[in-house]
């Protein structure tokens, strides 16, 4: 698969999101158009009918109070009646002036009316009411004569019906002006609610390519990763999806490729190291065997004919081949751990102590040792393996003593997900220098003659317990003698 004929995943995202950024733009520029429209036709029916009705209605109660005052001062002839006629002229003059302001931006033609209704009003007054006023204030007295108060109505009454056709008119246009914002709120709404369903069908979109072209070729990536890591090399790394995913199919697939050769070298190593064991048991001990017979021949057949140091050439040359052949035996066994994988099992470590001790008994005896062993947990293993990490551990406890019989302690505690194990005893100890040199295969901290031994024991302990998993260290914070600390994995009840 050609990498370079996919998308790269950072143009993918720009794609994603640029459509995303031009449909948004879109709904929230329709939104946007709506809410303009509401702001219209709420300030047209709230900014300016509703003011313009008020205004009207002040000048018809202006009007109002100016007829009522007319007649009253008409009936009694007391000047506190003319109060309300001259404030609603003044009323009437400022409502005319609001009324035509406005009116004016919303329907220009009704101008004309309140400039109509303005002179009716003037020639009601001149035609009657200035007239009445002028005759009671003559004669001082009520007017008995309302002969004209008919004449005087019907003028009032036209000027009342004017206004009342103003009122209608600006009714009837805030009627339309309230229908046009109900109208425009819905549309704002449904715009809201098409833009609310618009981002969460563009969410899922989103998702549903992002899952395509994304998140299912890593899965199926990291599927195919698990698949070869698990161990089975010869399946090839095959992915889709964008550039990066597919170049990195193609690096694990390489990886691939090289562990799969680097197995195959691994296992044409172990073939030929398991045929150098054969030969190093077999061939070379073979000769060593020889040495040694012959050289136990000699020395029994001329003992006595030698002289001493003739003998101890001989003793010398025995010892060395016995030497060789314990050395050669060791190394095989270490060479082996971790090689010859079998499968693990679970292992009681009360049985693989117990066992261990048992074959230490002749020793503890001759000694006096004392062994202190709490119950231990089971864990996940090679039973024989283990055995030997103990053994070579309490066997060295017992081996390093000092003037007074060895006392070994077994200890073990939880840790987390690690039992952490430690064998101390009172021996010699060693010095906190060589915490690690101990670890090194064939290192020795004494003469062979002081103490037997290959100098190989910490080493296959190390390496065992690192197969299994653990770490095992020397304690260096011991005050007298040594202790050894090593853990190994917790196996859970349902592992077990």
């Amino acid at each position: 698969m050609d990498y370079r004929t996919r998308w790269p995943a950072s143009r993918l995202l720009v794609a994603s999101v640029a459509i995303l950024i031009i449909v948004c733009a879109g709904a929230i520029g329709g939104v946007a158009v709506a809410l303009v429209s509401l702001t219209d036709a709420r300030v047209l029916l709230l900014d300016q009918f509703g003011p313009a009705r008020r205004h009207a209605l002040e000048l018809d109660n202006a009007l109002i109070d100016q007829e009522n005052g007319v007649r009253g001062f008409a009936l009694t002839a007391s000047e506190d009646f003319l109060r309300p006629y001259q404030d609603g002229m003044r009323t009437e003059q400022v409502a005319l002036r609001n009324a035509r302001t406005a009116i004016t931006p919303v329907r220009p033609d009704l101008a004309e009316r309140v400039d109509e209704i303005g002179s009716l009003a003037v020639g009601w007054r001149a035609g009657y009411a200035e007239v009445v006023v002028a005759e009671v204030r003559s004669a001082g007295e009520p007017r008995a004569d309302q002969a004209d108060a008919t004449r005087g109505k019907e003028l009032f009454d036209t000027v009342r019906r004017s206004v009342a056709d103003l009122q209608r008119e600006l009714n009837d246009g805030s009627t339309k002006a309230r229908t046009e914002l109900d109208a425009v709120a819905d549309q704002v709404l449904l715009l809201v609610v098409a833009l609310g369903v618009l981002l969460v069908v563009i969410i899922a979109g989103v998702a549903v390519v992002l899952h395509r072209i994304l998140i299912r070729p890593l899965t199926g990536l990291a599927a195919q990763v698990r698949q070869v890591s698990s161990g089975d090399f010869a399946h090839e790394v095959e992915t889709g999806g964008p550039r990066e995913i597919v170049m990195l199919g193609q690096d694990v697939d390489v990886m691939r490729a090289r562990i799969l050769n680097d197995v195959e070298e691994l296992r044409r190593s172990n073939s030929e190291l398991e045929q150098f064991a054969y030969v190093a048991s077999h061939d070379l001990q073979e000769p060593l065997r020889k040495v040694a017979s012959f050289c136990q021949l000699l020395e029994r057949r001329y003992s006595g004919q030698l002289d001493d140091r003739g003998e101890q050439y001989l003793r010398f040359a025995v010892d060395g081949a016995k030497r060789m052949q314990v050395l050669i035996n060791d190394l095989l066994a270490f060479s082996r751990v971790g090689r010859m994988i079998r499968e693990h099992v679970p292992v009681d470590l009360n049985e693989t102590v117990a066992q261990v001790l048992d074959s230490y008994s002749e020793v503890i005896e001759r000694t006096g040792a004392t062994v202190a062993v709490p119950e231990l947990p089971t864990v996940r293993g090679e039973a024989s393996l283990l055995g030997g990490v103990f053994g070579n551990l309490i066997g060295n406890a017992l081996k390093f003593h000092g003037e007074q019989p060895p006392e070994v302690r077994v200890g073990v505690e939880r840790t987390g997900d690690l039992w952490t194990f430690t064998i101390s005893d009172d021996g010699i100890g060693i010095e906190p220098e060589y915490a690690e040199r101990i670890f090194v295969i064939f290192q020795r901290l004494h003469h062979k003659d002081a103490y037997p031994g290959t100098g190989i024991g910490l080493a296959m302990c190390r390496k065992i317990i690192e197969y299994h998993g653990g770490t095992i260290w020397l304690d260096t914070d011991s005050d007298a003698g040594t202790t050894f600390k090593f853990t190994l994995p917790v196996v859970e009840d349902t592992d077990e």
